[in-house]
């Protein structure tokens, strides 16, 4: 997969309380890059001088060796909402995946995670997508599409009803044709509409309007079926634009 956003190199900063934690991470640098993607530079520094550091714009935090955990999640975000943030994390744990993605997390991996894996999780979160289980990912979406409080009807800003099936299907990772096929509409229609609602919530393109939305400040109360489509690997989701 190509990095298509830096063709010289990317800093990627590395999150972890054990130094050991931080040499394993380290290696999986160590492979050169490919013709076409750019070079992925661990920074290993406190994570106040990451956070400090502009040109850090993706962070790996391994909660094995984190003290805080999700704390430090949401530190992050709080302190650099654009960063790109992939989380290394215990396996069988899915509330804690869920949680992460929730947090704002781009990727979980889980700790039995091999160097190959990271690192093309780490090219996926660079192209713009969510790398995360399949299954829990269909889980999140059916639990923020499902819940009490999932209505945007009484909430600012205010959408109308095709924006909500609009966005609902941008969540299940639906191309702007395929929701126009959906819903029985033009395809330049979707385009307009999907333009009107990045305006209304302050998001710069799909992908933030996908995680504000399924980091609970937009929530549509769904009707449609539950089919998804999605761009699959194994038994992993990414969403994308």
């Amino acid at each position: 997969m190509s990095l298509t956003q830096n063709p010289d190199s990317i800093r990627v900063g590395l999150v972890a309380g054990e130094p050991i934690r931080l040499e394993g991470l380290a290696a999986v640098f160590e492979k050169s890059a490919e013709p076409g993607q750019a070079r992925l530079i661990p920074v290993i520094e406190s994570l106040d001088e990451l956070l400090a550091d502009p040109a850090v714009e993706y962070l790996i935090i391994d909660l094995n060796a984190t003290p805080g955990g999700l704390a430090v999640l949401e530190a992050a975000r709080r302190a650099r909402p654009a960063l790109r943030l992939i989380v290394i994390g215990p396996a069988a744990n899915d509330e804690l995946v869920m949680e992460a993605i929730i947090a704002g997390a781009r990727a979980f991996l889980d700790s039995a995670a091999g160097t190959h894996e990271l690192r093309e999780a780490i090219e996926v979160v660079v192209s713009g997508s969510i790398w995360a289980p399949r299954r829990l990912l269909s889980k999140l979406i059916d639990r923020l599409l499902s819940g009490p409080d999932g209505s945007l009807t009484n909430a600012s800003p205010h959408l109308t009803a095709r924006e909500l099936q609009v966005l609902e299907l941008i969540l299940l990772a639906h191309s702007n044709r395929e929701i126009a096929l959906v819903l029985g509409i033009e395809e330049r229609t979707v385009k307009a509409h999907v333009g009107r609602l990045m305006r209304k919530v302050g998001a710069e393109n799909r992908i933030e309007l996908s995680m504000r939305a399924l980091n609970g400040s937009l929530l549509p109360v769904t009707r449609a079926g539950r089919n998804r489509r999605g761009t699959t690997k194994g038994n992993l989701i990414t969403l994308g634009s």
